[in-house]
């Protein structure tokens, strides 16, 4: 098989799981969980292959297909992998088998059907991720509310159905502008150039007057900054994560939220460059925002989960401030603080799964002496907190250094120039790093250490420690956390000629010919 073919494999296989799903008999949950992580497994090993032989030298796609699909409006078939997606699609192969992995006893309810929504939602993701073509971008971004709409509304909380229609009303909110905006874009194109296409490659060519550049930018960026979540778009992602089940939440942090931050990198940002310089101040300034504000809101809460759901506001708005920051440090900083985020809150919303099947209950002052009752599960809680944090040596240290970084250096020239909002906003984001700090040693410290005390614990019936399965999905991440913080030069190297093909796309103005800058 081709790479090319391989890659449509790594697609499609997700598919191809729920047509086996469907051939297993009925009440065979052990089989259908075999069904699910095996083609999980298969789908990472294809992944793996593909990023290893990705050529860090070649800049724009790879492993490229691109068929027609529909001809008389110029939509192709059309995936691949670029700088900017390589990562990100080796993140979302990665979580697969540990998402599958982790739920094998949480899930005892319509196990057939919540596979098959698990390997709907991997398809979905995936394919907005590989998709080169707006309208294929466009179907798959949609396809993905279909299943989480489902994970939450059926296997979630009390609350499920209020936190399900707030998830959906929020979301859809957001694709329908996007929507009018990708069909005028699209309009656009054709009347100045008589090409009808949707393929980024020939969007990327447009010039529009910034008048139209500000609105279509504001149309994308409700719709991704909706998916970060950006304040004051966040409330959804709380009452969402504190209602799905430990799958769910992980398949959230981990996967989606990165949508938001992809689309402005892939989209948003490259198709209205000059709109993008006059929404700067505002994004940056929101971005900010997000950083100090939900890791305020993450330092008081008493709920374990909405205290990582807050933490991933505060963690995604460095994302933002990186790709703002227009250099290339704060861009691969950008990039490598998706993934790591991905990585540490997939893991400690997983351990939050871990500890809610032994006790029930979300309630942080319900714990205490964990050290004591559970110290396997404390070791790895410790490790991914600290990764939380940003210690050096783990993902999250080298994520949040390289944006701080590049913020810095793009903000002192500015400065320099009389200009001193990004300076300004840089130094409040270094607050940040101190906030998290404390709300994740506040939560450690709770959790861990004190008099020991947990529901449904006794010296009659004590907790019992994590189990082989669940020891390994932890330290497959932590070793993914270690070797991103450890060794990030082969990443860094992966994205740096899409990082600089992204800062040239934005930095050049692409107003129509003739017209006032």
């Amino acid at each position: 098989m081709s790479d090319a073919g391989l890659l449509n494999a790594v697609l499609f296989l997700p598919l191809l799981g729920i047509g086996l799903l469907l051939l297993t008999p009925a009440g065979s949950h052990e089989t259908t969980r075999r069904v699910t992580l095996a083609v999980m497994v298969v789908q990472l090993a294809f992944t793996a292959w593909l990023y290893l032989e990705f050529d860090a030298r070649v800049a724009g796609l790879q492993f490229e297909t691109r068929v027609p699909w529909i001809a008389a409006w110029g939509v192709n078939y059309q995936i691949g992998l670029d700088g900017v997606n390589v990562l990100l699609v080796l993140l979302t192969a990665f979580l697969g088998p540990l998402v599958v992995a982790g739920a094998y006893t949480a899930i005892t309810k319509d196990v057939k059907l919540f596979y098959a929504m698990v390997l709907l939602i991997q398809f979905a993701m995936m394919g907005t991720f590989l998709a080169q073509d707006l309208f294929l971008f466009y179907v798959f971004w949609e396809t993905m509310l279909i299943p989480m709409f489902l994970l939450i509304g059926i296997w979630g909380g009390e609350r499920r159905i209020y936190a399900t229609i707030k998830f959906f009303l929020y979301t859809a909110f957001g694709s329908i502008l996007m929507l009018a905006a990708l069909i005028y874009l699209v309009w656009s194109l054709q009347q100045t150039s008589g090409v009808a296409s949707f393929a980024f490659a020939d969007l990327v060519k447009t010039r529009l007057p910034l008048a139209t550049q500000n609105w279509l930018l504001a149309a994308f960026a409700l719709s991704f900054a909706i998916k970060v979540p950006m304040v004051p778009l966040h409330t959804w992602l709380p009452d969402a994560h504190v209602e799905a089940p430990t799958t769910g939440s992980v398949i959230l942090a981990g996967v989606l939220l990165k949508m938001g931050t992809y689309g402005f990198m892939k989209l948003g940002f490259p198709l209205f460059p000059d709109a993008t310089h006059v929404f700067t101040p505002l994004l940056m300034t929101l971005a900010v925002v997000s950083i100090v504000y939900g890791a305020c809101l993450a330092l008081v809460q008493n709920d374990i989960k909405k205290i990582i759901a807050y933490s991933s506001i505060s963690h995604l708005g460095y994302v933002m401030l990186g790709l703002l920051s227009l250099e290339l440090t704060g861009i691969q900083g950008a990039v490598i603080q998706m993934v790591s985020h991905g990585l540490v809150a997939a893991g400690l919303f997983l351990m939050v799964g871990m500890i809610y099947e032994r006790c029930h209950s979300r309630e942080l002052a319900a714990y205490g002496g964990i050290a004591k009752l559970l110290p396997v599960y404390s070791v790895f809680f410790m490790v991914l907190t600290l990764a939380s944090v940003g210690l050096p040596t783990t993902s999250g240290f080298t994520g949040e250094f390289l944006v701080l970084l590049g913020a810095f250096k793009g903000a002192w020239p500015q400065y320099l120039a009389g200009y001193a909002l990004p300076l300004v906003l840089a130094v409040v984001a270094v607050s940040g790093v101190v906030l998290g700090a404390l709300y994740m040693l506040r939560f450690a410290l709770t959790f861990l250490y004190g008099a020991a005390k947990a529901p449904h614990h006794s010296e009659a019936h004590p907790l019992r420690d994590l189990s082989g399965r669940e020891k390994t999905i932890l330290a497959l991440i932590v070793v993914a956390v270690f070797a991103l913080g450890l060794f990030p030069d082969e990443a860094l190297r992966k994205t740096e000629l899409a990082a600089r093909a992204y800062q040239q796309l934005v930095s050049t103005p692409r107003l129509p010919t003739g017209a006032a800058p």
